[in-house]
């Protein structure tokens, strides 16, 4: 038990600074984590499948049977492109909304709601493929994004409340692998399901139904926070609490997570914050560059490079499979450099950006100049660029815990609905660039604006990003902040009007003298 005392009220009040980490290995919160990282897993594979589907969907090859009379369509390539970016046109409307729920009426059912909703849409697209063409396949795509715009904020603010600063690294990054691991699960298991004899339409059948157990399991499961869990121990809560300077009478400091009461969002500071529109334009430039390869490899790989259906899935997997293992031993070192004190929080993030953005940059420069007959070469460079990104899940990626844990779930609504905007432009542009697919210069020009993307980037990041609490994290410091401003400026105005007065009445005298 954490040492206590009594306040004047009466009221028990805790006086550590930080809880004693449990000597157990695994507790509730890694069992947390455990569960956001299946669920990030599955909101991905729905995502991602559309992606090796499509080309069974749109090939003529006598590669893929077709026992079942498994309808193809002859869909052009730009709208293909509109297909795969029409999830993000739903994907970006909900983040900002999401956050704010999450933050004022709990995360938990959010999640398991969205996520459930998400997989049950997936069921209807091959119905929607058949009797509505490509236009209905768009809706239920922009109808599956719409839900999904909930789960990164819904996962950020259940993160900022079970993950103690110490541990950050390694439960953030560790969560935010399913992207990586449901993509590599996806992939190749998608593409030998198109190419088998259950065809194309079960690719959405399994996930769909996958994703809808998930969700029933997280619901009565999952919690929103410690204070809310049923069964973790005296010991881990308090841990987590006070590593968060949790106040259970609701005072808490600057970079408190404040659980016992819905605070008022400080947009005015958010928007007007330096580090916030650095993490901004950071988070847009990974959007592009990631996204663009993850919706473009399978076709890269089928059109310059000539693989067949399931060889294509396992290949567009292998790049996230090195990339999900290698988010281990980059978590583990990230948070050991942390609590060894070596760098700061602002140092790792910035160092683990750069990593994570200039060798995938290099990477797809050299792509570009890689011809068909080079299989090789060409695989292993994807998988350079791709796999060496995953430092980027310590760096922007739990940025926004660390400026502000009260408002983590907002932040990542924010700087994600803005940043998937470019994964909207990302397939569209590059299916305008690449009018023939079969052209290696036209994918150049798409890896070259790419590499542009993480340059550029991370270059902003490293030089206006901070890793510390913003001074808004605290709502009330936020307002007191804001009404001094506007006592300033009005003083500021006041005093504007009696110097303009007291000119015009100096030049009225003058002129009254002559």
């Amino acid at each position: 038990m954490a040492p206590v005392e009594q306040a004047e009220d009466g009221s028990v009040k805790s006086t550590c600074v930080k809880g004693i980490k449990p000597t157990a290995t695994f507790g509730w919160r890694h069992f947390q984590a455990f569960l956001m990282f299946l669920g990030l897993s599955c909101a991905y594979t729905v995502r991602v499948n559309m992606s090796v589907a499509i080309v069974a969907m749109t090939s003529d090859d006598e590669e893929i049977p077709s026992p079942g009379n498994f309808e193809t369509f002859r869909w052009e390539p730009s709208v293909q492109a509109l297909i795969l970016s029409s999830f993000f046109w739903g994907y970006v409307l909900t983040q900002v909304p999401a956050g704010q729920i999450a933050q004022r009426f709990g995360a938990r059912k959010l999640l398991a709601i969205s996520v459930f909703i998400c997989g049950g849409v997936s069921l209807l697209v091959p119905a929607a493929a058949r009797y509505g063409g490509w236009t209905l396949v768009c809706v239920c795509r922009v109808a599956m994004g719409f839900c999904q715009g909930c789960v990164l904020p819904s996962l950020h603010t259940l993160l900022a409340k079970w993950a103690p600063p110490e541990e950050r690294g390694r439960l953030g990054t560790f969560v935010y692998a399913g992207h990586q691991f449901g993509t590599l699960v996806a992939l190749p298991i998608s593409g030998f399901l198109a190419g088998s004899t259950a065809g194309w339409p079960s690719v959405f059948y399994l996930w769909g139904t996958v994703t809808i157990a998930w969700s029933i399991w997280w619901f009565f499961a999952g919690a929103d926070s410690p204070a809310n869990h049923s069964t973790i121990s005296t010991e881990e809560r308090e841990y987590i609490e006070m590593s968060l300077k949790t106040s259970h009478s609701g005072q808490n400091s600057d970079n408190d997570v404040d659980t016992s009461k819905a605070l008022s969002t400080p947009w005015k500071a958010i928007l007007t914050s330096q580090p916030m529109w650095a993490l901004a334009v950071v988070h847009c430039a990974q959007t592009w560059g990631f996204w663009m390869l993850l919706s473009e490899i399978p076709t890269y790989l089928h059109s310059i490079l000539d693989f067949d259906i399931k060889q294509n899935g396992l290949i567009s997997a292998l790049p996230y499979a090195v990339m999900w293992i290698l988010s281990f031993p980059t978590s583990y070192i990230s948070d050991w450099t942390l609590k060894r004190g070596w760098v700061s929080t602002g140092a790792s993030r910035k160092i683990c950006n750069s990593i994570g953005h200039v060798i995938p940059a290099i990477a797809l420069i050299a792509l570009g100049y890689v011809d068909s007959h080079q299989k090789v070469l060409a695989v292993a460079i994807l998988v350079i660029a791709v796999a060496l990104n995953v430092p980027t899940l310590c760096g922007y990626q739990v940025n926004h815990m660390d400026l502000s844990p009260n408002f983590a779930g907002t932040l990542m609504g924010m700087t994600n609905g803005t940043a998937n905007v470019f994964a909207i432009l990302a397939p569209l542009i590059t299916g305008f660039i690449v009018t023939d697919p079969h052209q290696v210069a036209e994918w150049r020009t798409v890896f070259f604006i790419s590499s542009g993307f993480y340059f550029l980037g991370n270059l902003f990041f490293v030089l206006f990003g901070s890793g510390e609490v913003q001074w808004w994290n605290n709502s009330a410091d936020a307002r007191s902040h804001e009404e001094m401003q506007e006592k300033i400026e009005k003083k500021l105005s006041t005093s504007y009007k009696k110097s303009r007065e007291s000119v015009h009445v100096h030049n009225s005298t003058e002129k009254e003298r002559f």
